[in-house]
C-alpha cells in the first residue's frame, strides 16, 4: 500500500479509493471541512502517551455540522471501507486526547455541532449536541439564570458533557457518576439509520430526558467505550443548585492513615450523608497546584522520601489529604456535619479544614470549585511536576476497603519507582466502589525516559492485573491489552456486536480493544 505527498492511507485501502472518499465528503461538507494538509492536521496530533506520534497519524480530519452530514459520513465511509475516528472536543488529556487507536483514520471532528438543544430547569435536564463544553453549558445556566450546577472532570472548562460521558468519566459533585446521570441518546448507526434510544423513540414523546429504560433491552450503555455508532445528542440531568453547600478538607501527616480513612469514610458515603465523591489526594497530587519538582531536584529518577517528605513539611502538605463536600438546606448540613466532625474527631487524627480556614490556599479552592461544579484548569499543574508533556492516567478500580488501599499504594510506588517515576495518585472513593487515579508524568522529550514510562504502564497494568483489579478507562496505546483482561466471552460479545452493526469496521476500529481486523493491536514501543 503506497502513501504519496504524505498522505496516511487508510489499511487496505488505496489512493484512488482515499481520494474518490474524500471528494465526495467535499461534496457533503464543503472543501474548508476537510482537513488533509501536514498544518491543518497538526491540532489533531498531540499526543502525552511515550509513543511516536506517526503511530497515530490521521489520514486526513473532517467537520460535520448537522446529523445529516453525519449520516453521508457513515454512508460514504461505507461504500469506501474507510474507518472514521470520531471526537467530540477532543480534550481527553492523559487517555489519548484526539488522535485515532492507530494510523491511517479518518477524524471526525464535532466539534461545531455545538447546539444546547434544551434546557428544562423545572425536570432539571438537558439535551446537548457533542460539541458542547461545560463551559459553554455553565455560562448558559448563568445567562439564563437557572439554579442548575453542572458535574464537570478535573479539566472542566475545555472538555465536554457528551464526549467525557461516553467514556464513562466522573466528576467530584454528588452527580459524579455521568453515565448514571444521562437520560437518552440519538446515535447515528454505521449504515446510516438514526436511532433514538428509550423513550426517544416514541413519536411525540416528553420523557426522553425523564425516564431512561423505555421498553425493551436497554441500549444506550452499549455506545459507551464503544465504536457501536455515532453520538450526536445526548440528555443529562442537572443538579440543583443547594440552599447550603459546604467543603471541607481533613489533612493526615502518615502514609498508614490511608487504610483507616477509607473505613471511617465509607460508611458516610454508603448512607449518602456525604452524598459526593470522597477524594483521598496523595502528597504529590496534592502538591502539584503549587509545587514543581525541579524546586527540589534535578536528578533523573524516583524523588526520593526524603524530598517528598521536605515538601510536605515546608508547604503543611499531608500524606494524604480528604476533600468532601455537604449539600441541602443549612440544617440538613448541620445535621450531617456533627456527624462527620465527631467521627473525625473520635478518630484522634486529622486536621479539619474549613473554606473560611483555608484562605487562599490554591489546593482547597480548586476542590472546592469542583465539588460546586465551578470551572477550573487547577489539574493542569500536574503536568508541570515533572514536565515534558508526558501523561497516562492509570485507573484501577477496587472496593471501598482501607486494606485495598494500602496494598495498591505499595504495589504502584513499586512499580513506577523501579521505572524512575513517581507515585502521583489519589482515591475517589463513591459508595461501595473506588477508583485509584494515578497520573504516570514523564518528559516526552527524552527518549530513554519515554521508553521507561511505556515499560511502567505495562507492568502496571501487567501487576494490577495479577492482583486481580481492572482498570475502567485507558489510553489508545493499550485498548488491546485492557480488553484482554475482561476476559475472552466479553471479548467475544463485543465483536459479536461488532459485525452485526459495523460490518464495515468503519467506526473508530480499535476502541476498547474492538476491531474486525484480524491482525489488530496496539501500538508497540516507545519512539
Amino acid at each position: 500500500m503506497a502513501e504519496d505527498n504524505n498522505v496516511v492511507l487508510p489499511r487496505n485501502s488505496t489512493q484512488a479509493n482515499f481520494d474518490a472518499a474524500l471528494n465526495k465528503l467535499r461534496d457533503l461538507l464543503g472543501e474548508e471541512n476537510v482537513l488533509v494538509q501536514p498544518t491543518q492536521l497538526a491540532p489533531y496530533q498531540k499526543i502525552m502517551m511515550p509513543v511516536d506520534i506517526k503511530e497515530f497519524a490521521p489520514s486526513a480530519a473532517i467537520v460535520a455540522t448537522t446529523v445529516e452530514q453525519v449520516q453521508g459520513i457513515v454512508r460514504i465511509c461505507n461504500e469506501h471501507k474507510v474507518p472514521v475516528w470520531t471526537i467530540s472536543t477532543g480534550k481527553n488529556l492523559g487517555y489519548g486526547t484526539a488522535v485515532p487507536h492507530h494510523r491511517g483514520q479518518i477524524i471526525l471532528d464535532l466539534k461545531k455541532m455545538n447546539k444546547i438543544i434544551e434546557v428544562d430547569p423545572v425536570m432539571c435536564t438537558a439535551l446537548l449536541e457533542p460539541g458542547v463544553t461545560y463551559q459553554q453549558l455553565v455560562n448558559y445556566l448563568k445567562e439564563n439564570n437557572y439554579k442548575l450546577w453542572v458535574d464537570p472532570p478535573a479539566p472542566s472548562a475545555i472538555a465536554g458533557p457528551v464526549g467525557n460521558t461516553l467514556d464513562r468519566g466522573v466528576g467530584y459533585t454528588p452527580y459524579s457518576e455521568h453515565f448514571m446521570f444521562s437520560c437518552g441518546m440519538e446515535v447515528v448507526l454505521a449504515d446510516g439509520q438514526v436511532l433514538r434510544t428509550a423513550m426517544g423513540g416514541v413519536e411525540g414523546s416528553n420523557t426522553w430526558q425523564v425516564f431512561k429504560w423505555g421498553y425493551g433491552p436497554y441500549l444506550d450503555g452499549i455506545f459507551t467505550q464503544s465504536n457501536y455508532g455515532i453520538v450526536t445528542k445526548l440528555g443529562i440531568w442537572l443538579m440543583p443548585e443547594p440552599p447550603a453547600y459546604m467543603p471541607f478538607s481533613v489533612r493526615y501527616k502518615d502514609d498508614e492513615d490511608i487504610e483507616d480513612l477509607v473505613e471511617l469514610f465509607r460508611p458516610l458515603s454508603i448512607s449518602g450523608t456525604i452524598p459526593n465523591g470522597v477524594v483521598f489526594a496523595g502528597t504529590l497530587y496534592e502538591a502539584s497546584a503549587t509545587v514543581r519538582r525541579s524546586d527540589y531536584t534535578k536528578e533523573k529518577g524516583a524523588t526520593p522520601k526524603e524530598v517528598i517528605q521536605r515538601i510536605r513539611d515546608e508547604h503543611n502538605i499531608g500524606a494524604w489529604t480528604v476533600y468532601a463536600a455537604l449539600y441541602g438546606t443549612q440544617e440538613q448540613v448541620d445535621t450531617n456535619w456533627k456527624i462527620v466532625s465527631d467521627l473525625i474527631k473520635q478518630s484522634g487524627k486529622g486536621e479539619i479544614i474549613l473554606e473560611e480556614d483555608a484562605g487562599d490556599d490554591p489546593a482547597f479552592k480548586y476542590r472546592a470549585d469542583l465539588m460546586r461544579g465551578n470551572m477550573t484548569m487547577t489539574e493542569f499543574g500536574l503536568y508541570n511536576w515533572r514536565g515534558g508533556g508526558g501523561s497516562m492516567w492509570f485507573a484501577p478500580v477496587s472496593q471501598a476497603r482501607g486494606s485495598e488501599t494500602r496494598k495498591q499504594v505499595e504495589l504502584a510506588t513499586q512499580i513506577l519507582n523501579k521505572h524512575g517515576l513517581d507515585y502521583v495518585g489519589e482515591f475517589i472513593v463513591g459508595q461501595r466502589a473506588m477508583h485509584h487515579i494515578i497520573d504516570v508524568l514523564y518528559d516526552r522529550t527524552d527518549p530513554e525516559e519515554m521508553q521507561r514510562a511505556y515499560d511502567c504502564f505495562a507492568e502496571l497494568l501487567d501487576g494490577f492485573e495479577e492482583h486481580g483489579y481492572g482498570v475502567y478507562r485507558v489510553n489508545n496505546a493499550y485498548m488491546n491489552r485492557v480488553a484482554e483482561s475482561y476476559g475472552p466471552v466479553q471479548r467475544s460479545i463485543n465483536h459479536t456486536l461488532k459485525k452485526a452493526l459495523d460490518p464495515n469496521n468503519i467506526l473508530a476500529p480499535g476502541k476498547s480493544g474492538i476491531d474486525l481486523e484480524a491482525n489488530s493491536g496496539d501500538v508497540k514501543g516507545a519512539a
